[in-house]
């Protein structure tokens, strides 16, 4: 595999070494002295959303929110990445647009508008409604709705859609997650619920319905559809994240433990990183503190080695 230095990339991409040095200190790249090929597709990725005067914040946080959702080792290689707005980015994947932020579908007018010009001429037939098209229509009215702070119509076109459709998943995720910021918990779980169940391998299904058991103050139930979650996208970070304060509640530290550091592996800067790092220390130096309460006489460590050997294996578990 061909490798470039940081000199190659500062020529063949046209960027100054300060603009580098920038994008990875905002986190939008690991430095590094030597490139790959596919190093140099994610850098002309973010040139150009630099360009557009997209922030590097915004960027970083909808790649992390990608990874998480999508279970992604690198989403600007992974899928594709559409601008939404002056300060957004969404990224198209498997045939659908997310919003890897607000954890929701789009509806992709490019596609759409590609689809219609490609076309071939129908057939003349009967006049009537294409059940699936009234419905992708009925999902663009929704979500152009929500975008309009236009609720109580979105609500409607949502309600619409299941109502013709009892297993348009997307649909029941948007609604229960207008519920969900609305605190009527008890409907957005039951939609949640729904999702679950008309797509069993929808994975943002079960970590929303996580999110709403833990408002209701229903951990066990709240851990087990987080599991769930992480069985199926094993690098949905958010999802180790909040299974790790959902054990910590429960008193389960050791499974507290293990999904900080499954979240710490998966995203090693930024706030929620150094969150995570502190509270691998604190259960760390409570479990020390309970070893040493618990031991009923002292035992010399064989051959000289440290007592402090068990809390350090068990760290790097």
């Amino acid at each position: 595999m061909s490798s470039y230095s940081r000199q190659d990339v500062l020529r063949i991409l046209q960027i100054s070494a300060r603009q580098l040095q920038g994008w990875e200190r905002a986190g939008l790249i690991d430095p590094q002295q030597t490139y790959t090929f596919q190093d140099l597709g994610q850098l002309r990725i973010l040139r150009g959303l630099r360009e557009d005067d997209v922030p590097a914040a915004s960027i970083r946080h909808s790649i992390r929110a990608m990874k998480a959702v999508a279970g992604m080792t690198n989403p600007l290689l992974e899928a594709t990445v559409v601008r939404t707005g002056s300060t957004r980015i969404a990224f198209r994947h498997l045939g659908a647009m997310v919003d890897p932020i607000r954890r929701q579908l789009l509806f992709d007018f490019e596609r759409a508008g590609q689809k219609e010009a490609m076309a071939e001429p129908a057939p003349l037939r009967p006049r009537g409604v294409d059940p699936q098209r009234n419905q992708q229509d009925l999902f663009l009215a929704a979500v152009q709705a929500e975008e309009a702070g236009e609720r109580q119509r979105a609500i409607g076109l949502y309600e619409q859609i299941i109502a013709a459709d009892p297993t348009y998943a997307a649909a029941f995720i948007n609604l229960g997650t207008i519920y969900f910021h609305l605190r009527q918990y008890g409907r957005a779980e039951e939609l949640y619920r729904r999702a679950t169940e008309v797509d069993p391998d929808y994975v943002l299904a079960f970590f929303d319905l996580g999110n709403v058991l833990d408002e209701l103050d229903r951990p066990e139930e709240s851990i087990a559809a987080y599991e769930q979650a992480v069985a199926l996208a094993p690098r949905y970070g958010d999802a180790h994240y909040n299974l790790a304060l959902a054990y910590e509640r429960k008193g389960d530290l050791r499974n507290a433990l293990r999904h900080w550091q499954s979240y710490l592996r998966l995203d090693r800067t930024g706030p929620w990183a150094d969150h995570a790092r502190g509270q691998i220390r604190k259960l760390l130096s409570r479990e020390k503190l309970a070893i040493a309460w618990r031991a009923e006489k002292y035992v010399a460590p064989p051959s000289g080695k440290s007592a402090l050997r068990l809390a350090k294996s068990w760290e790097s578990e």
